[in-house]
């Protein structure tokens, strides 16, 4: 088809626009996340005050997450600066934290990956997985008929499931408050096994000599991360640099057996 007669008018507004965007796109403001780390000379970290074994709130034994970030920022050059937020870890969705840039540029301490994660943040590769676990003595038992401990802390992970697979098997529930009383009835043998946060039932476990296996049935797992804001990509390509390189020294596999014994210290996939 012959094309019409040319236009300057139209031609001439049509390179303006094209000139405009391109110019648009060179005065963005640059990515200067990682060097406004270095010029402040800290990494700062949002997490909760407690959740174990990711934060222990215990000053010579921080909890997997806080080791982590600590040997980042030292491989960055710079030190940790950590700012407790009680809304974290009491569920799954970063919204309801109320976290600002100004507060920190790393959350950690129960960040998990999700659709919902990744529409607020930027996420990491996975350093841990998270989920309802069985813990035990022994073999783990079919839930049909037995009385099992349940330590729901504040996970964030989904009770309605838990409860509904509970009903269906007809098992005695009896709640625990702490992890101390989780760990004490199923050591007593007042319960024939316990049901937790798995990484908290990996923790209890070791201490222990006991065993922490999935719980059965479909019940969701998350893969643990760490977020960072949308857009600093420089901050968080070193921060996944420096996490390669304490895989690779086997230094990452040495702070996660601190917590949960030799056999749980190989990587998250």
């Amino acid at each position: 088809m012959a094309r019409g007669p040319r236009n300057p008018v139209r031609d001439g507004i049509s390179s303006l626009l094209v000139l405009s965007l391109l110019g648009a796109v060179y005065l963005l403001d640059p990515d200067t996340s990682l060097q406004e780390v270095r010029k402040s000379g800290a990494l700062r970290l949002c997490l909760p005050a407690s959740y174990p074994p990711l934060v222990t709130g215990i000053a010579d034994k921080p909890g997997i997450d806080v080791e982590l970030l600590q040997a980042i920022a030292g491989d960055l050059g710079v030190k940790l600066a950590v700012t407790s937020n009680s809304a974290m870890g009491q569920d799954f969705n970063p919204r309801n934290w109320r976290i600002t840039r100004a507060q920190c540029q790393v959350l950690a301490g129960g960040v998990v990956e999700s659709d919902l994660t990744r529409s607020f943040l930027d996420t990491t590769a996975a350093h841990a997985e998270t989920g309802w676990a069985i813990v035990s003595k022994g073999q783990p038992p079919a839930l049909a008929g037995k009385r099992i401990a349940v330590l729901a802390g504040i996970s964030g992970l989904d009770r309605l499931g838990l409860s509904r697979d509970l009903r269906a098997a007809q098992a005695n529930a009896v709640v625990a408050a702490t992890p101390a009383v989780f760990a004490q009835r199923i050591a007593s043998g007042e319960v024939d096994a316990g049901i937790t946060e798995k990484l908290m039932g990996d923790r209890i476990a070791a201490e222990n000599g006991w065993r922490s296996d999935w719980a059965p049935g479909d019940l969701p797992r998350y893969r643990v991360v760490f977020g960072l804001w949308k857009g600093d990509l420089t901050l968080k390509r070193a921060v996944t640099r420096a996490y390669e390189r304490l895989e690779k020294s086997g230094e990452k596999d040495r702070i996660v057996a601190t917590y949960l014994g030799p056999a749980k210290a190989s990587p998250a996939r």
